[in-house]
């Protein structure tokens, strides 16, 4: 019998993993890095063992200090989460020598299934269909060009072992090949540590479907239903469901089969997805098989009734399966999405900083996992994701209704998030008819008004407006002295805007121009406006942190700050030439050289940070004065990386 469970990751999959331990009575251990001393999951475990500093390197991805935290307190198995080191079979293999427990497959299966050259053969030889393609020992850019003749465009380049749309490219003709097999084997090596290409015919507009499947250590394997995860954004999933709208009974049927074919070629134990890409007439293809629980296992629990984390250990302790494959019933519908600090406006710039008010939404049938609470900091070191939300309904229709409600009443001040751009994909009708594919979101979204910069009406004007004008610790009531007229300057955004606020008792009057809006406030303490507007009354959160004022209501947030009493910017803002690192990182190319001439927008650098690629641009015309960075460097926030100088400053140069 197990005993003490250490988890071998961070954030809100942590935390998920220590409240069901703790529930089967397990005594838990947390691991974490100095970033995260005061971490969710660090204060929620039993126990924890700081295991290094804040790079993942030194920290989550280092097992020798993670086994050592296992011995040292105790811990008879470990639960690796998912990414880290959850699909490291060197790990899993480590575990066994130590005597500990991995709450996970075999080393065997977890290297075999995460190649997708070696999975596709494999899968070949079950008998599970795959997509058709190269995946031949010869990996050479001079082999991948000669194949692509054969299979024909368009095409999809994979780093053999890569998730996460990282080493991947679709690519259309042969011009645009030899670049892409560059790009993809230089994004496979740094992320993965390999270099290793398929090629794979491309499935126009598929669905993304998977299955999870769970074998125990006596011969059984199971499945329990699919999720559909056709939304997303440069191939990561942005929005997961299940059951899938597109999935008939016989399919499913068709699709679990396979799926448990292939956990049993590969000795499986425990949790484990397989991937499909299905195609518009609904035949399917091996994708590859994630040796994992995934982030998106929550729809599953709530449309099955099970506890994905508690079967695991179940597996891991040697016993059979908790139900067999005629015992698992499908109920209801769910749907999650991935709430992320981030700003779609800005290419989905993972965003940092302080979190000053975190406020899940409360209602019937939602969940929220997550690993941060108000008062945190959302850090550069690691994955931006505040918490999965998850509606479930009787049917569909409900549970969209519950998700949009829930992502409209979330609260979150402190950082930019892609709420509004989630709440938008679930309202849309092509999502509401079942109808979304992987082209979806570039298809329909590619100008939609939640990736444009915010343009604050009139009447968000006059309720920021309303707080600043009036001391928010509730010292200075409201009165019915004269009526004052305040002149007021918010920025919003790059923008910054003049208006005039009248007040009078309990009335308000903001101006911008020719637009007017009034309201009537009733009352304002604790972080509550209350506010009668066109004869409606009606409640607004706020918060404010110095200069900034942060505001939710009506389903929407918005920000301002307020430059009343601030001087004129000063040289350095936006336009000054001085290009920074917008977070820690690393470069991973350098566009530009000095005495090259520039213009406002273009690219200078490319940044990699948070598992993502981020373009670094100049903000203005001009000509490169210095490069300060070079390929490979590390670089921290607000790092300076490139110099443009003016032309008006080398106007001033030239006089002196």
């Amino acid at each position: 019998m197990l005993k003490k469970l250490l988890i071998a990751n961070r954030g809100e999959i942590a935390v998920r993993v220590i409240r069901t331990a703790k529930a089967l009575g397990y005594r838990t251990v947390a691991v974490y890095s100095e970033a995260d001393a005061n971490a969710m999951h660090t204060e929620l475990a039993d126990e924890a063992v700081c295991i290094g500093p804040a790079q993942v390197s030194a920290s989550y991805l280092n097992a020798d200090a993670i086994l050592e935290a296992a011995r040292k307190t105790g811990a008879d198995c470990i639960h690796p989460g998912y990414g880290f080191l959850s699909e490291n079979s060197a790990f899993s293999e480590a575990c066994k020598e130590a005597g500990i427990v991995f709450v996970g497959p075999p080393a065997a299966a977890i290297e075999l299934m995460g190649s997708k050259r070696r999975s596709k053969i494999a899968m070949q030889k079950a008998g599970v269909p795959v997509v058709p393609g190269y995946e031949g020992d010869n990996a050479s850019d001079d082999e991948l060009i000669a194949a692509a003749a054969d299979i024909g465009y368009p095409l999809m380049i994979k780093a053999s072992a890569g998730g996460g749309g990282r080493g991947m490219r679709l690519v259309h003709s042969e011009s645009e090949l030899a670049d892409n097999i560059k790009r993809a084997r230089s994004e496979s090596r740094q992320a993965f540590g390999d270099d290793e290409l398929i090629l794979e015919k491309a499935v126009i507009e598929p669905r993304h479907v998977e299955i999870q499947v769970f074998a125990d250590q006596h011969g059984n394997a199971v499945y329990l239903g699919e999720r559909d995860c056709s939304v997303q954004r440069r191939h990561q999933k942005v929005v997961e469901e299940a059951p899938s709208p597109f999935v008939t009974p016989e399919l499913r049927a068709a699709m679990g089969e396979a799926a448990v074919k292939a956990a049993l070629a590969c000795n499986y134990e425990g949790a484990g997805t397989v991937e499909f890409l299905v195609d518009k007439d609904r035949n399917f293809y091996f994708l590859e098989m994630n040796t994992r629980l995934q982030v998106e296992h929550p729809v599953t629990e709530l449309i099955t009734g099970q506890d994905l984390v508690a079967w695991q250990l179940t597996v891991a302790e040697g016993l059979p399966l908790p139900l067999a494959q005629n015992d698992i019933k499908l109920n209801g519908h769910a749907i999650e999405v991935r709430l992320y600090a981030e700003d779609p406006s800005n290419g989905f710039t993972p965003q940092t900083g302080p979190l000053h008010v975190f406020q899940p939404a409360e209602g019937e049938g939602l969940r929220y996992d997550t690993g941060v609470r108000s008062g945190d900091e959302v850090t550069p070191h690691y994955d931006p994701m505040l918490a999965k939300v998850i509606a479930w309904g009787e049917n569909r229709d409900e549970a969209r209704r519950r998700l949009i409600r829930a992502l409209e009443d979330t609260t979150v001040f402190g950082v930019t998030t892609n709420r509004y751009f989630l709440g938008r994909i679930i309202a849309d009708s092509t999502f509401g008819a079942g109808e979304a594919t992987t082209a979806f979101l570039q298809r329909a979204f590619s100008n939609d008004p939640s990736l444009q910069p915010v343009k604050l009406n009139i009447r968000q004007l006059a309720i920021a407006a309303c707080v600043l004008a009036h001391d928010v610790s509730g010292a200075k009531a409201w009165s019915n002295a004269p009526a004052t007229n305040t002149p007021m300057k918010l920025a919003v955004g790059d923008e910054a805007l003049e208006l005039l606020v009248q007040s009078s008792g309990n009335n308000l009057s903001c101006r911008l121009g020719d637009q007017r809006h009034e309201l009537v406030v009733t009352s304002m303490k604790n972080g509550i406006l209350c506010i009668i507007d066109n004869g409606i009354r009606q409640r607004c959160q706020y918060h404010r942190d110095g200069d900034s004022l942060y505001l939710q209501a009506f389903g929407e947030s918005w920000s301002v700050t307020d430059l009343t009493h601030q001087p004129a910017a000063g040289a350095n803002g936006a336009g000054s030439g001085r290009i920074q690192a917008s977070m820690d990182g690393a470069i991973i190319d350098v566009l530009v050289e000095p005495g090259q001439a520039v213009s406002q927008g273009d690219t200078l650098v490319i940044l990699e940070a948070m598992k993502m690629e981020h373009p670094v641009k100049a903000d203005c015309d001009g000509v490169v004065a210095q490069v300060l960075t070079t390929k490979g460097d590390q670089v921290k926030r607000n790092q300076l990386l490139v110099e443009v100088t003016t032309g008006e400053a080398s106007e001033q140069e030239n006089k002196q």
